[in-house]
């Protein structure tokens, strides 16, 4: 693959296995410029019914170039396949966090990244992974969070059908476990957003370093809108 021009993105797109999720998954890497051995990385988890080729959709690559050059510090950004069980053990055989956990840094080594991913950021469903993930590892990590789809109840959270306990959900409902959110963290949710009043109490838990609520609905323009802001917050944040 010949090197990406200056200022021009450049996209990693592979298939890998994975032992902790059960099935082959998509992984990809996306520079901001040429590739550069031992960029700090960003996690992207993806919203439910969608894959890690969404980011691509969405313009995550350009936009992170165009951050880079407005002086951001540079950063990459890795999207993998998470499945449809909000980043969550749906069964004993497809666990999405190990995955990130343990199958992830190896796959960052081989495109010459930082091992250990700096911040995450998550939409809609990837939020509530994205919170989870950072909550879990030492550092502590970084987040960024747009359209956060957390639960204020179990009632809510089980009408979903992904989780197997109000047990399981209680573990794993950031809501629940806000004390544990102690890297920077960054909210946008639009006005429109059937989530807002989740994304008020994850605010209201006094975690954010940067919230914002402005107008716009659950849906890929107000994330195409916000997402630049949300890319720039984690390349001014993360180490």
């Amino acid at each position: 693959m010949p090197p990406a021009r200056a200022g021009e993105p450049l996209v990693i797109d592979v298939q890998r296995q994975s032992a902790a999720r059960g099935r082959g998954v998509r992984v990809i890497a996306m520079f901001p410029g040429d590739r550069v051995e031992r960029l700090p990385v960003v996690l992207a988890l993806h919203g439910r019914g969608a894959t890690a080729g969404f980011f691509l959709d969405l313009g995550v690559p350009a936009m992170l170039a165009a951050a880079v050059e407005d002086g951001v510090a540079p950063f990459a950004v890795l999207a993998v396949d998470g499945g449809d069980s909000y980043w969550v053990a749906g069964d004993p055989g497809d666990d999405p966090q190990k995955m990130l956990a343990d199958e992830v840094p190896g796959w960052l080594a081989e495109f010459g990244l930082i091992e250990s991913p700096s911040g995450a950021f998550g939409i809609s469903m990837g939020a509530y992974g994205a919170l989870n993930y950072v909550r879990a590892v030492p550092g502590p990590p970084s987040a960024a969070v747009l359209s956060p789809a957390l639960f204020t109840d179990w009632a809510q959270a089980r009408a979903r059908h992904v989780f197997a306990s109000e047990g399981q959900w209680a573990a794993t409902e950031p809501l629940r476990h806000l004390d544990d959110l102690q890297g920077a963290l960054g909210v946008w949710c639009g006005t429109s957003d059937p989530f807002l009043p989740a994304a008020k109490e994850l605010v209201a838990g006094g975690r954010t370093s940067v919230d914002e609520f402005t107008s716009g609905g659950h849906d890929p323009a107000y994330w195409r809108s916000v997402l630049p802001d949300a890319l720039r917050f984690l390349g001014g944040v993360i180490r």
